[in-house]
């Protein structure tokens, strides 16, 4: 049976420090699910400093849509992360929000269904500006539903406020 924590917050908020940490007091060999497309240099960046936070001890996958998919069945994986794994839905399906949800619902409920304990991190990028364009907004409304939808399937939902976690669900003993 799978396990789902959901830990989400607001950029630089320290989602995936919490994340990691979590892990490998869960295990000692973790698994981390990079779901990234890198964009550009400056997002490159992004990505060099993430992969130097994480030791030789983590097994590294990198998967942009299919995450069900990858071996890790009895796994600890960190999943990072669901706005930009949404963002390949997204941009594969030229915008559509609905498809993009749909296909993003279909691998939270694969996921589920592999035995493991699954840690998935997310954006709270709703609770800032408003985005000044429609694909802006209509990609907000698309990673708000995605988060509710996860959150609803989650064990325990974690929010990261200024590096601190604060629970929000709590798994039932």
């Amino acid at each position: 049976m799978a396990y789902l924590h959901l830990i989400t917050g607001g950029a630089r908020s320290g989602k995936s420090r919490y994340a990691q940490q979590l892990a490998l007091g869960w295990c000692s060999n973790p698994v981390y699910v990079a779901t990234a497309r890198v964009w550009d240099d400056e997002f490159a960046e992004r990505v060099a400093r993430h992969q130097l936070d994480r030791g030789p001890e983590w097994t590294v996958f990198e998967e942009m849509r299919l995450v069900s998919q990858l071996p890790i069945a009895g796994q600890t994986a960190v999943i990072d992360c669901a706005t930009l794994w949404l963002t390949n839905f997204f941009s594969d399906t030229n915008s559509n929000v609905a498809k993009s949800l749909d296909l993003f619902k279909q691998e939270i409920d694969a996921l589920l269904n592999i035995p493991g304990r699954f840690i998935i991190v997310t954006n709270e990028i709703g609770m800032g500006v408003h985005a000044e364009t429609a694909i802006g907004r209509a990609f907000t409304d698309l990673q708000g539903w995605a988060n509710q939808y996860v959150a609803s399937r989650a064990d325990a939902v974690t929010l990261m406020v200024s590096g601190l976690p604060l629970v929000v669900k709590a798994p039932i003993p």
